[in-house]
């Protein structure tokens, strides 16, 4: 054996053990800290109340955004925030007033749906899209402020934007989806993608939509992942990643999982056994994804691209890439 050809082996042998050492579930047993804190937008004479998770390290971090569903609040998607703090990233979870659990939860049960479907139009569409960058404006102005909470403890020029349902939606429009007309909603401070349950475009051109994504998206739905509201359902769901630009786009669809899947609590209507291993498949490809693609750790992405994925997934739940 040649000593150029037994380097190689070496070399090969150790990359494969190092992506082998590679576990997006792994954590340490230090306590995250939590924040809650509100934004006021004077211009748009707004609140935006947050959820902030932070890592134990006081050292500036990454960070990461969630958008909740349509009646959802600030708290909801805990085990999200809690295990990527865990993981080294801020996590900030926005509340959207006009549509979040104000909505519904002072109304008898008869008013609820309809006051839900009113609430998921284009007037708190935009509300929500305009939320984001005054969340991260003002995120980078207490990051300098000393006496602050946050100061020093972010990293904002490279941010992680993710959300559930309407918060899908809100993602989708803030990473670079196009829309018919308008200059579009993207923000340029976000490098990377996940959304779940996501939705295609109004006008039904998906390749108009979605064919010039410039970031990595992760998207994540089930098989039985519908919404009466909205009247998407599971096979709606599938249409926006094949039509997305080719090159790190991942898509998840977790078997027999509802809409409430990347909830805490099953939603009324809802029939299946929740499946536990669910948020551990979600948390083990969503923390290597921020990994990847916000750290640009080369085994987090090996991780993605191989067969490793499937060693946290069910057998009947569907992996894809591009």
């Amino acid at each position: 054996m040649s000593r150029s050809f037994a380097l190689l082996m070496l070399i090969l042998v150790t990359s494969s053990r190092l992506w082998a050492d590679y576990d997006p579930l792994l954590t340490t047993d230090v306590k995250t800290e939590q924040v809650d804190l509100t934004i006021k937008d004077g211009k748009r004479s707004r609140e935006i109340p947050m959820r902030v998770y932070l890592p134990a390290d006081k050292k500036a971090a990454l960070v990461v955004l969630f958008s909740h569903g349509l009646g959802g609040n600030r708290e909801g998607s805990a085990f999200l925030g809690k295990h990527w703090a865990m993981r080294g990233y801020v996590a900030v979870f926005l509340q959207h007033l006009g549509s979040d659990d104000s909505v519904w939860k002072d109304l008898p049960v008869a008013q609820r749906m309809e006051a839900l479907k009113k609430a998921a139009g284009l007037k708190d569409f935009l509300l929500r899209v305009q939320d984001v960058p005054v969340v991260l404006d003002q995120l980078e102005v207490w990051n300098k402020d000393i006496a602050h909470p946050l100061a020093g403890r972010l990293d904002p020029k490279h941010v992680g934007m993710s959300g559930h349902s309407f918060g899908a939606v809100t993602t989708q429009a803030v990473s670079g989806q196009k829309y018919p007309i308008g200059k579009g909603f993207t923000d340029d401070r976000i490098h990377a993608a996940v959304i779940m349950s996501p939705s295609g475009p109004a006008n039904g051109n998906t390749k108009q939509a979605f064919g010039n994504i410039k970031i990595p998206w992760m998207l994540l739905t089930g098989t039985k992942d519908s919404n009466p509201i909205s009247g998407a359902d599971a096979k709606t769901r599938l249409i926006v990643f094949p039509d997305l630009s080719p090159n790190s786009k991942y898509q998840l669809v977790l078997d027999n999982a509802e809409h409430s899947a990347f909830t805490e609590r099953a939603l009324p209507g809802e029939t299946e056994r929740r499946n536990p291993n669910h948020h551990r498949a979600m948390l083990a490809v969503t923390t290597a994804f921020w990994d990847a693609y916000l750290r640009e750790n080369k085994d987090a992405r090996q991780w993605l691209d191989s067969d490793a994925v499937r060693s946290v997934l069910d057998k009947d739940d569907q992996w894809h890439k591009k």
